[in-house]
């Protein structure tokens, strides 16, 4: 099996485990999932490894801000075991139930991909095994599913079409057609799905002239750009992500595609440094939620980004925060699951009881796990326009407009088909 043991730094006990004491303690056992290899990995998997990695040696040293600055899970350092998330969904399955069987973790972070991640979770549940998501965006985690085992600190896709789809009514009202080129997989059918049931509630009267779903990982868009330059809609949105949204932006620009349709890249934010002015200015880009550079500006998120840059010599992107947002929602959860026993090992019944619909300041905005029993996260969102400064030679972002949570996720307990086709009702918008 694909496994490979990554053994994090040891650190001083917390609560109230004495420092010889945490050293001596069984440490609690943890396995990472994500992109190792393959397309995905350099955009995406090695980002959220580096967020994973970069809060679990600062939990273990003790390093992390205050208020998150006790050593520990619980008192007790941790070991990690990463997993390729690269490949055949049964394959990442087949490895997770290795995983379970050999190392025995306490619990399980991370999937970035939804078919993976949709494969796997039945083997976590069946062998209750605590498992927190930190990417994974498909609504079907718990729509279709009345998991016990599961969390997910990060908001499904749901919410970025609603905002790309709230976004481009308000600044071109008069827009009368829309595109989609979305990858044909779950996640770029849900992507299109949520972004064209939003569109018709926001702007009816708008229609959809053309929708593609290539291949995932063509890498060649010959066609599509051909018939989208025939087609010339107001707005195209896709939510390519990887290899595939690097690819078409690089295919584009001589095609002059950004000049005869408003692009929206819903993932576009994890390709701003990597392309920098390779980017065309103008195109519409969001980060699956307020992260990167749509943090907000928070102590918490300055000493993520600048011990993030400083280790890893780039700034973290969206995967980035949400494995570290995953990470420290599970410290929150042991350490006041200890607290609550005087400062003893909790039991994973404890853990996941004290998980269960907490709110928490992470790396650059509040994560609300409101949803579904307490175990699906809702957070605000954020998108912008894409410029390269090149007076500073860096990628930026402008028109960034903030929504509330409340504004583009559905209300607890509703589907976000059914809401959508509803038009949304109950959202909370400023």
């Amino acid at each position: 099996m694909n496994l490979s043991k990554l053994l994090l730094a040891a650190g001083l006990a917390s609560l109230t485990v004495t420092p010889a004491l945490a050293q001596q303690a069984e440490p609690i056992r943890l396995g990472i999932v994500t992109h190792l290899s393959g397309a995905a990995a350099g955009p995406f998997g090695v980002p959220a490894r580096n967020g994973a990695r970069l809060i679990l040696d600062a939990i273990n040293a003790g390093e992390l801000p205050a208020p998150y600055n006790t050593v520990g899970m619980a008192g007790r350092t941790t070991v990690a075991t990463l997993v390729d998330e690269a490949g055949p969904p049964a394959r990442i399955a087949t490895e997770v139930r290795s995983l379970i069987e050999r190392v025995k973790p306490d619990a399980v972070i991370g999937f970035v991909t939804t078919g993976t991640c949709l494969a796997a979770l039945p083997v976590l549940e069946e062998l209750k095994t605590l498992t927190v998501l930190s990417s994974c965006g498909t609504p079907r985690v718990f729509e279709d599913n009345n998991f016990t085992y599961i969390f997910r600190t990060s908001a499904n896709v749901t919410m970025d079409g609603v905002t790309a789809a709230r976004y481009i009514t308000s600044r071109m009202p008069n827009l009368r057609t829309y595109a989609g080129i979305n990858q044909n997989f779950a996640f770029g059918q849900d992507s299109w799905r949520d972004f064209t049931a939003a569109m018709k509630a926001l702007k009816p009267n708008a229609t959809a002239s053309l929708e593609q779903f290539p291949t995932l990982g063509s890498g060649q868009y010959g066609a599509e750009i051909s018939a989208l330059l025939n087609e010339k809609p107001d707005v195209t949105f896709s939510s390519f992500f990887g290899s595939d949204l690097e690819a078409f932006a690089f295919q584009i620009s001589p095609r002059n595609l950004q000049r005869q349709t408003q692009l929206i890249f819903s993932a576009g934010e994890t390709a701003m440094f990597r392309l920098g002015q390779r980017l065309p200015d103008g195109i519409i880009i969001a980060g699956r939620g307020p992260y990167g550079v749509f943090a907000r500006p928070t102590p918490l998120n300055e000493w993520f980004r600048k011990t993030y840059e400083e280790k890893f010599a780039t700034p973290p992107t969206y995967t980035s925060y949400h494995a570290a947002q995953a990470v420290l929602g599970l410290k929150i959860a042991y350490d006041r699951a200890a607290a609550a026993k005087g400062g003893a090992m909790p039991t994973q019944d404890e853990v996941m009881a004290a998980f269960r619909g907490i709110e928490y300041e992470a790396f650059g905005t509040k994560i609300r796990m409101a949803h579904n029993r307490g175990q699906q996260a809702i957070t605000e969102s954020a998108i912008g326009v894409y410029r390269f400064d090149r007076a500073t030679n860096k990628p930026t972002v402008t028109d960034v407009v903030y929504y509330d949570a409340d504004c583009v996720n559905p209300p607890d307990g509703q589907k976000a088909g059914e809401w959508l086709q509803a038009g949304m009702p109950g959202a909370k918008c400023n």
